[in-house]
């Protein structure tokens, strides 16, 4: 199972990063790739993704929730994938957002990705532009507070 690892800073309090965090279904306007996810109830999410031209349905489950300081997930199914995200205040509108992946290369366009670093250098690029689109707005699209353990 490969893996891939960043954090980056955001210029806004914990609460608003966590709670656009928490609108999945917003994914695609800041990561590469995601064609569309649809929430279909309080712990599962339904996915639709396009990796090295190859299109990908699949179920994920959301493990962990707290809010303020977690969101973790693990693929259903046959899908093999998980990550965390965890939420550190660094002061009143400054939150550092740390995102953890864990991912199963299918195919040698995939293997070859994750060889070149590839999956890592998307993530990089997904929390630029999330950085980017929470920044810009100033305040999240929605919120879910509620909590899974």
């Amino acid at each position: 199972m490969g893996t891939a690892q960043e954090s980056i800073e955001v210029n806004v309090p914990i609460d608003v990063a966590y709670n656009q965090w928490t609108q999945f279904e917003s994914f695609p306007e800041f990561m590469g790739g995601v064609d569309e996810v649809r929430q279909l109830d309080d712990r599962n999410l339904h996915w639709k993704v396009s990796v090295g031209g190859v299109s990908r349905e699949y179920d994920a489950a959301i493990t962990e929730q707290t809010p303020d300081q977690v969101v973790a997930w693990r693929g259903a199914g046959d899908t093999d994938n998980a990550g965390r995200v965890t939420f550190e205040k660094l002061g009143p509108h400054s939150t550092r957002v740390s995102v953890e992946l864990g991912y199963d290369t299918d195919g040698i366009v995939e293997r070859a990705g994750d060889a070149l670093n590839a999956p890592a250098r998307r993530l990089k690029k997904d929390l630029d532009r999330f950085k980017e689109f929470i920044e810009s707005r100033g305040s999240e699209t929605g919120a879910w507070r509620g909590e899974l353990h």
